[in-house]
């Protein structure tokens, strides 16, 4: 008799694909309110579950171990918040954008903004953190030379992802490895194999699209002391102003987790406001739950500058709040876990195994919203199998890495899309077609799984 506490295969099948029929539907053709779309999913999801067997009780606790699960970053969501705001307050930002456009070569912005965002991904270990400092300086920067905001902040989230997947420091790198029950360094040097050649091709396409918007090679001068002009008139600008950033990347590399490292930074953000912009201290502290607000005229800093504060993280919150619950749901009724453990048993070759691994693990972030949850079920689900047929533990432990790690910033849903969007001010669906590290080394990773390169199997076998 089936078991009652597992959904058959094409219930669990019927479920998913509602639920991508909901939110898909939703978005691309009715351009419905995502949290709408997902609270439906939830209900919908729910109700399928108690058919299955699953009390209330039961789906509700699924609900709160994700979240659980993820608490850690849905505090960071609002330390964030707290860090944009105070930033852009004390003129820390604003530094860093001034500075930057002095000092980098403007003609080569697209390519060389890619390696600056890799090397402080990779050094702190960060993709968030990235997007929230660097990432937000880039944004300037590149709205000072007119180039579209989803390019630059494609470049941002390619660059950020760089290092969220190759540090050795980064939480998803040594989640994957530990998921996967691989050497980390050894995980590491086997997504070199896909990531190098994505990165080098990511470097050359950015640098013939920034082309584009730098006629003939000359930038527009004019343009960039513009900007200059109104960021030193609106703050007193000072290179001091940089060392919230040099603190906060400090603290990242001495491996102080990300909580208490972002709570000293936006500390530093209020007295630099008060010291620096001789603001009232209760009007500092305002900012970090209110943001930075200042209407100075010109469209381009306004636009780049009024944004941070707990409340401007409140969408981002919710949406990763409500997809968590999604996510708890599926996970306890054991739909994913179901569908992957069917198509497993179809599997014979190892090439056919890699490529699953990749989809499964994009599924896990669109069905669950959240990386962390993707590279955990994916890994405790494949292992047994990756042993089977004889490869390497750190041939799965890539595969996650790629199929989770590199799209959990290209789906709107996901904590890691809803943060990007709402911190660069871009939406997931327009920067998704610019992160060219992403879509360069899934693309990479599955044709050389096809030809059966770079995968490598045990020794003994």
């Amino acid at each position: 008799m089936q078991n009652p506490r597992q959904p058959a295969f094409l219930f669990s099948l019927f479920v998913f694909l509602s639920i991508l029929f909901i939110l898909l539907g939703g978005l691309l053709v009715l351009k419905a309110d995502i949290h709408s779309l997902l609270v439906l999913c939830v209900v919908s999801t729910s109700v399928w579950a108690v058919a299955g067997g699953f009390s209330f009780d039961e789906i509700l606790e699924g609900m709160k171990q994700s979240i659980s699960s993820a608490s850690s970053a849905l505090l960071i969501f609002i330390l964030i918040g707290t860090l944009i705001g105070s930033w852009i307050a004390s003129g820390t930002v604003p530094a860093l954008v001034y500075y930057g456009l002095e000092l980098l070569n403007l003609q080569y912005f697209l390519p060389l903004g890619l390696v600056i965002c890799s090397l402080a991904s990779t050094a702190t270990g960060t993709s968030w953190g990235t997007v929230g400092t660097i990432g937000l300086a880039m944004m300037g920067m590149g709205y000072s030379l007119g180039i579209p905001a989803p390019v630059t902040a494609g470049m941002v989230v390619s660059g950020a992802f760089f290092g969220d997947k190759m540090s050795p420091i980064s939480d998803t790198t040594n989640l994957s490895a530990m998921s996967a029950e691989a050497d980390l360094y050894e995980h590491i040097r086997n997504m070199l194999y896909t990531t190098a050649p994505a990165f080098l091709l990511s470097l050359v396409t950015y640098y013939f699209i920034g082309r584009q918007f730098v006629p003939g090679g000359e930038v527009d001068a004019g343009k960039i002391m513009e900007m200059q002009e109104v960021l030193a008139h609106q703050f007193e600008l000072s290179p001091w102003l940089l060392l919230p950033v040099i603190t906060l990347f400090t603290l990242n590399l001495l491996r102080v987790p990300a909580v208490p490292a972002m709570a000293v930074g936006s500390g530093l953000g209020v007295l630099f406001t008060v010291v620096f912009q001789g603001k009232g201290f209760a009007e500092a502290l305002a900012v970090l739950n209110d943001g930075y607000h200042h209407v100075s005229g010109h469209a381009l800093t306004d636009k780049l500058l009024n944004r941070g504060g707990i409340q401007n993280m409140m969408w981002t919150f919710s949406l990763s709040f409500i997809a968590l619950c999604l996510g708890g749901v599926l996970e306890k009724a054991r739909f994913l876990e179901v569908l992957i453990l069917k198509v497993l048993e179809r599997i014979r070759k190892a090439r056919t195994l890699g490529i699953l691994t990749l989809l499964t693990s994009l599924l896990g972030n669109l069905s669950m919203g959240e990386v962390y949850l993707s590279i955990i079920l994916n890994g405790s689900l494949y292992k047994k199998a990756f042993r089977e047929k004889g490869l390497r533990s750190s041939m799965l432990s890539r595969y996650i890495e790629e199929g989770a790690t590199l799209t959990g910033g290209l789906i709107p849903w996901t904590t890691a899309g809803a943060f990007i969007s709402g911190a660069l001010g871009v939406a997931t669906l327009e920067y998704l077609p610019y992160t060219f590290l992403s879509l360069f080394n899934l693309g990479i990773s599955v044709v050389l799984t096809g030809l059966g390169i770079f995968v490598f199997r045990n020794r003994e076998s």
